[in-house]
């Protein structure tokens, strides 16, 4: 393998300076992106969409659970899916305690389109606690564009409620969503990355196929990384 060359702790520090004004070039960025999102225009969100979830019927704005804001996760989950899309399944893994969400006012909620029935029983079997719901037989996914004949997928929604009426205030998907997952973050932080094709790795770095080492967190083979090709 083609490692990192071995520098003494003082070069090694002039190097982290440079690539630091960098990181902080991004921060600022990613500060003035945040408060140009602030400012987007809303869109009221139409329609009487009823969810089912864990304790019965529960309109859009019941989601909100009281609060003011609310994120919702569309997790792709189709009506008689075989096998949970790994993608969400790790973006929800890491997601932490929502008390940290609640205390600035925020819910934050799973929607799929397979029914309730059918999603319960996944999420005992990844030990998920946050409330998921089901919007089978609703327009729900459709009006927010997350299904279409083409198939479903999966992507975040912000929304903003002002008395009972909803407001869809932001939504992102690919990697937007991927930038909110701490796996993917802190591999970017390490010398091999994220070990997939596209990414620019010095030659002799372990790489794979985008997607191919994904796996439910019960599925790894714990003997290897999984997809990691040198």
């Amino acid at each position: 393998m083609n490692l990192p060359p071995v520098v003494s702790r003082s070069e090694w520090e002039a190097a982290r300076e440079r690539l630091l004004v960098r990181e902080k070039e991004a921060t600022r960025a990613r500060d003035a992106l945040a408060a140009e999102r602030r400012r987007l225009p809303m869109t009221r969100v139409d329609g009487d969409h009823v969810l089912e979830g864990p304790d019965g019927p529960a309109r859009l704005a019941d989601l909100f659970d009281g609060r003011r804001q609310l994120i919702v996760y569309h997790f792709m989950l189709a009506p008689g899916e075989s096998h949970p899309c790994e993608g969400c399944a790790m973006f929800v893994d890491n997601l932490g305690h929502p008390a940290h969400l609640h205390a600035r006012d925020t819910s934050l909620a799973l929607v799929s389109r397979a029914p309730l029935a059918e999603i319960t029983p996944f999420r005992q079997r990844m030990g998920w606690t946050l409330p998921w719901y089901s919007s089978y037989g609703t327009d729900f996914n459709t009006d927010l564009g997350v299904s279409s004949a083409a198939g479903e997928s999966f992507g975040l929604s912000v929304f903003l409620r002002d008395g009972e009426e909803v407001y869809r205030t932001y939504f992102t998907t690919a990697r937007g969503v991927e930038a909110l997952g701490s796996n993917w973050t802190l591999l970017d932080l390490t010398p091999l990355g994220r070990q997939e094709t596209w990414e620019d790795t010095p030659d002799g770095r372990p790489q794979g196929e985008p997607y191919g080492w994904w796996r439910l967190h019960d599925e790894y083979d714990a003997q290897a990384p999984a997809g990691a090709e040198g």
